[in-house]
């Protein structure tokens, strides 16, 4: 018998029915925290740290090297993402999913508690915000191993037909983790107000989002720890010898390059629009506490959209979902960006509407992401499939930053985020065409 055939019968007794056992639970909470846990350490340079940049930064910078330094600081740790989600994809389909996600979560509380620790450039110079590079490189690398492990065990305890709305809840923990460190920051402004390197919010205000984030990770650790139990379908499969190797051999190589495709498109999406709007509405000098608010609302929105669209993907498909997303994703949300960057600041309502549509018409495509990447690949290589597809496809993304300083020769600088959002929309629909539907995979 095969090795597919032989995965095909090990269904167990939680995904052939409809009910999710104790266990599963545990696995679906540890899954969605850790998510929540990976989403705050994320993205707390992008709303956190961003009204504090100038602790790090001599006084002297350009508005634009400014910003392009606020963006490698963030991503520094989409760099690191696949690296650990080769390391960790590895072991998750050698020793099992449990050990490699413990690890992974120690790694970013330890990361994330350090930085809130830093000196600024007062007392360091430039040696402050190079050593959170580095801290943030390994973070990513840690952040890469937690949902490479814990998303497919989750997802193989979950039943069948519940798969979509399972993945969609544990992703809807990327807007949960923005709302926490949203609200944190804007607590933590209105009592410390942000202002130039010397203000209370500059030199420690920004710290308390990162213990709490810390704080968080160090308690995922002890839940997981104590409650989330081993993958029942790893441990009944046939281990793979080398995992990595049979990922990119021949038999793999096509869906891990497919999945490749639509992670890419995925990642250009998210950089041009969460990653770069809270940057290119600070470069317009929107208030930092309308801005903030404006993500907070559009994340409030998001969690429901993404378990949403998770859930609807069970009913019409994962690939309608993809192509769905990917074709708002180069069609009406670029001209949303447009009038967003070029009038719709000029009043807080408008303002916080458009950030609302533009994340909405293409955001929501990572609620479908953990069940259909995990239906892809068999379970001696999920892990690694897992992990491999969604991370090593930030690669190019990551290179964002350079792009649009190449773009700002030929447009405004300002603008150059809609050119990549239109990029991921056209690799997000071509390479959900390219692939299969997958709602019906065994596990």
């Amino acid at each position: 018998m095969g090795k597919a055939a032989t995965d095909s019968i090990l269904v167990t007794k939680d995904q052939s029915s409809e009910k999710l056992s104790e266990e599963g639970k545990k696995t679906l909470l540890a899954a969605f925290f850790g998510f929540t846990v990976d989403m705050i350490d994320v993205y707390l340079p992008i709303i956190a740290l961003a009204p504090a940049m100038v602790y790090f930064q001599p006084a002297d910078l350009s508005p634009t090297v400014a910003t392009t330094l606020y963006f490698l600081v963030f991503v520094l740790s989409l760099i690191g993402r696949p690296i650990g989600s080769m390391i960790f994809g590895y072991y998750g389909d050698k020793i099992g999913r449990r050990k490699t996600t413990l690890v992974s979560i120690l790694g970013i509380a330890v990361s994330t508690l350090l930085i809130a620790l830093l000196p600024g450039y007062a007392a360091w110079g430039l040696g402050g915000i190079i050593t959170m590079a580095i801290l943030r490189l390994f973070a990513g690398i840690f952040m890469g191993g937690e949902y490479t492990s814990a998303n497919p065990l989750a997802m193989e305890y979950a039943p069948k037909q519940k798969r979509g709305l399972f993945g969609g809840f544990i992703n809807a923990g990327f807007p949960a983790g923005t709302i926490i460190v949203s609200v944190v920051t804007l607590a933590t402004l209105k009592l410390f107000p942000a202002g130039d390197a010397t203000s209370a919010y500059a030199v420690w205000g920004w710290r308390i989002p990162f213990i709490i984030g810390a704080m968080l990770s160090f308690a995922l650790f002890i839940y997981s720890y104590y409650k989330v139990p081993e993958s029942e379908v790893w441990k009944e499969s046939k281990k793979a010898d080398n995992p990595l190797k049979d990922l990119f051999s021949k038999a793999n190589l096509a869906q891990l390059g497919q999945v490749f495709l639509v992670m890419s498109g995925v990642w250009f999406a998210t950089n041009a629009i969460i990653s770069s709007l809270p940057g290119m509405l600070k470069m317009l000098k929107v208030d930092s506490t309308l801005s903030t608010n404006a993500q907070l609302i559009t994340n409030i929105v998001m969690f429901f959209l993404f378990i949403f669209a998770g859930a609807i993907s069970q009913k019409i498909g994962r690939k309608a979902v993809l192509i769905l997303f990917g074709i708002l994703g180069f069609t009406v949300s670029p001209i949303l960006y447009y009038y967003l960057l070029s009038s719709g600041y000029q009043s807080a309502g408008s303002l916080i509407l458009l950030v609302l549509l533009v994340n909405s018409l293409v955001i929501p495509v990572f609620g479908v992401l953990t069940s259909y990447i995990t239906e892809r690949f068999h379970t001696g290589v999920r892990a690694s499939g897992y992990g491999v597809g969604y991370s090593l496809a930030l690669i190019i993304p990551a290179l964002t930053p350079f792009i649009m300083l190449g773009l700002q020769r030929f447009m405004p600088y300002v603008y150059t985020p809609i050119v990549i959002l239109v990029i991921g929309g056209l690799f997000i629909t071509i390479g959900a065409l390219i692939g299969p539907e997958t709602k019906e995979v065994d596990l």
